[in-house]
């Protein structure tokens, strides 16, 4: 979709609200008008300068009445100030007439039009035709202006409201307000292979330019030339970067051999970036890519839904999407048309859409959950209707988790476990059948405990990452400047065919893989010296089930075993170099492979922090510290995970670094590259922990020192100068429990910070 010309912000009968239930009249002139002053398009974190006019209607303004501006909680444009005009975001009023204007700004406002800047009147009143202007980004005493946001939006929305009669009650003028905000020039090429496909296999590239920002971009061009791995048919080895709304995307590309495609993609005969890798294989099974969970500005993000889906398929390159609003904001309005979208844009073959929602029970109830069903016209069983003054479907809330799945257990829908706002609490209640997956990775953080709490209850489901992206962006969801601290994941599911019944079956037997954005290729499997049964169904919910004779297996299987051992093979194949390979038993890691070894340690010391606070929505970590090396030199640095441009973390002076970030259960960091590594400490002191360490203790073994909270950690490891090996084979041997089941899974980290992590195979003897 080409981004307006003009602002153009969602319709409000889309938009689930709970505005007043009263007013003071049908006729709305008599609560006055407004007209918004303003650039219709401004680039992203830009200072800008715009003024909301209001005049005042018939009823006039009352002593202590109000005009208020409220914008969406998604948002990490510059935050509204009145107290000093010389600093960034400077918010000022005038009006006619007598009183007093006083400026409030705070979260006073209802979901999700949170934040607020009200102007009251005190000691005075205003009469019909009086105005009141505010200025946001006053710059006349030396603010620079209100500094934009970070993410492009068709159209960033102002609401107005009144109070004209000093009742607390404030009504929204029908005209809506909006800007358009627009990417920034070209900073980062992007290039997107899927990662499996079979020998002959139609398949498509993506190239794109980002801004810093990660928006794609329109302000970017080149002469592109293509060096391939192994032969492509269908890609030009060169040709003019002219596109027509921000990527380009080559079709019906085919590889007619086995191997790995990796692409080197030259901009003006410089090196922009690389795509892949890309398996090709003749085992029948390819790789398709998803972002399953996001939302836009019909309930608490940003951009329209049409947006959404337009970004997922034609600018995040991906293979399968969904759309998951928060259930107690989704009108009927909405419901319909996300049904009608999504049996639009679903392409079988393509582009596989499924309608579903989030389901946003409290955490004391079972928490965030998102559903997928597999077909259109489907009802949508709400937590609530906590902000929907439409009553009419109340009697289909399902209020607690055990209410969904009984009213999901006839419905062709499957469902995750998610960790959000209201993390899910896998305690309260599971039905194996609709269950099959947790979501270990989102723009909200990383969350292993959400598997590995589940072994101990004999949980068989798989691994999904998804981005839970609020701004439009879904399949590359960057942070921004705002509270969340990652990268948004995806998801790869392992089937032969791209469409709806496909991928949910692929769900139900949980054959899929996640990751924290990237989109490496992980194979795990088991074989079997003797026969074992598979279950293409959990047996402990459907005991009926009849199970295949089988000698080997692939991640998310069911298998009942007679071996004591069982030989696991592992391959990876990514972008960057591979730090490490964890084979885990349940939440044990029982070798650990790496593409290095102790002779091939260098000078580059590697310094990461990570964890979060808790589980709940309050889990931010904030880290501020230095690391001071007293002797040794840092020749480069490189940092890992810093998502946001304007987090510090850089290199001051040749014998430190200094930061200043956040982690959600995920990680952050650098690689110092030292002259004389191995003499002299190294200091580091954060606001989490403090630590003195030898350098030249300071090798192969990572050292791990703990700082409380839930897996809050500083690691501090010795790593060799040059970049690591991009692909990992292996066996390896597992030895069977006799009771319960064995879950073996991988957990993959690259050198550049990336993670994935297999679905388990269950295996069981008993």
């Amino acid at each position: 979709m080409t981004l307006p010309k003009k602002a153009a912000p969602v319709p409000t009968r889309f938009v689930g609200a709970n505005g007043p239930s009263v007013w003071p009249g049908d006729d709305s002139s008599i609560y006055g008008s407004a007209v918004l002053e303003a650039p219709e398009i401004v680039e992203v974190r830009t200072f800008q300068t715009y003024h909301i006019h209001y005049t005042v209607g018939r009823l006039g303004l009352d002593d202590t009445g109000a005009v208020r501006v409220a914008f969406r909680m998604i948002t990490d444009a510059g935050k509204p100030q009145a107290t000093d005009p010389t600093a960034e975001n400077y918010v000022s009023a005038e009006f006619s007439g007598n009183g007093e204007i006083s400026l409030r700004i705070g979260p006073e406002g209802a979901r999700p039009w949170i934040l607020t800047v009200t102007a009251q009147l005190n000691g005075g009143y205003l009469s019909e035709g009086d105005q009141i202007t505010l200025t946001f980004g006053d710059t006349s005493k030396g603010s620079p202006g209100m500094l934009m946001q970070t993410f492009v939006e068709e159209g960033y929305e102002l609401r107005v409201m009144t109070d004209v009669q000093a009742t607390g009650n404030f009504l929204p003028l029908p005209d809506q307000f909006a800007i358009g905000v627009h990417p920034g020039p070209g900073s980062n090429w992007r290039a997107v292979l899927p990662s499996l496909r079979q020998v002959g296999e139609g398949f498509r590239f993506g190239l794109k330019c980002e801004d810093k920002w990660g928006n794609p971009t329109d302000q970017a061009s080149g002469r592109v030339r293509i060096e391939t791995s192994i032969p492509v048919d269908g890609l030009p080895e060169s040709f003019d970067y002219v596109p027509s709304d921000r990527s380009m995307i080559f079709d019906d590309l085919t590889v007619n051999e086995t191997g790995t495609l990796r692409l080197r993609i030259f901009v003006d005969d410089m090196l922009a970036c690389e795509a892949g890798p890309m398996v090709v294989s003749d085992a029948g099974l390819s790789g398709y890519w998803g972002d399953l969970h996001g939302q836009t500005g019909e309930t608490v993000g940003v951009n329209s839904i049409e947006s959404y889906f337009d970004f997922a398929r034609n600018k995040a390159f991906l293979d399968v999407c969904a759309h998951q609003a928060n259930d107690f904001q989704i009108n009927q309005t909405f419901w319909h048309k996300l049904n009608d979208l999504t049996a639009k844009v679903n392409e079988p073959g393509r582009f596989t859409v499924f309608p579903g929602y989030e389901w946003s029970g409290n955490t004391a109830v079972g928490g965030d959950h998102n559903v997928f069903y597999a077909t259109e016209g489907r009802p949508i069983y709400r937590c609530s209707h906590a902000l929907l003054e439409d009553r009419s479907e109340m009697s289909d809330d399902a209020n607690t988790l055990t209410d969904l799945f009984a009213k999901l257990k006839d419905e062709d829908a499957t469902v995750y476990a998610h960790v959000g706002g209201r993390f899910c609490n896998i305690h309260y209640d599971h039905d194996p059948r609709i269950e099959t997956a947790v979501e270990m990775h989102s723009a909200w953080g990383t969350f292993e405990w959400v598997l590995t709490d589940g072994f101990r209850m004999r949980r068989r489901v798989g691994v999904v990452c998804n981005s839970d992206g609020h701004k439009g962006r879904p399949g590359a969801s960057y942070p921004g400047a705002s509270r969340f601290g990652a990268y948004g994941g995806l998801t790869c599911f392992l089937t032969d065919r791209n469409d709806r019944g496909s991928i949910m079956e692929a769900q139900r037997r949980r054959h899929h893989y996640g990751t924290t954005g990237c989109r490496m290729h992980l194979a795990v499997s088991a074989r079997f010296e003797n026969d074992a049964a598979l279950f293409r169904r959990n047996p402990l919910s459907s005991p009926d089930v009849v199970p295949d004779n089988v000698r080997n297996a692939m991640m998310g299987d069911i298998v009942r075993v007679t071996d004591e051992t069982v030989d696991i093979d592992i391959r990876v194949e990514a972008h960057a170099g591979i730090l490490e390979v964890e084979l885990r038993d349940a939440d044990e890691v029982i070798e650990r492979l790496q593409t290095y070894s102790p002779d091939d340690l260098g000078e580059r010391i590697r310094v990461t922090w990570s964890g979060a606070e808790y589980r709940g929505r309050g889990r931010d970590v904030r880290w501020t510290g230095r690391a001071q090396f007293d002797q040794a030199r840092i020749r480069d640095l490189t940092t890992i995970n810093t998502w946001n441009p304007e987090t510090i973390l850089d290199q001051r002076g040749s014998q430190s670094v200094v930061w200043n970030g956040v982690t959600t259960g995920n990680f952050m960091g650098f690689d110092a590259y030292l002259a004389d590594s191995r003499t002299g400490r190294l200091n580091i002191s954060t606001n989490q922990r403090m630590l003195d360490v030898a350098l030249k203790e300071v090798g192969f073994a990572p050292s791990v020192f703990d700082a409380g909270g839930l897996g809050k950690k500083i690691t501090i490891q010795r790593l060799p100068d040059a970049p690591l090996e991009r692909s990992v084979i292996a066996t390896k041997s597992v030895k069977i429990s006799e009771t319960g089941d064995t879950p073996v899974w991988v957990r993959v980290t690259t050198e550049d910070g990336f993670q994935a992590w297999s679905s388990p195979i269950y295996l069981y003897r008993k």
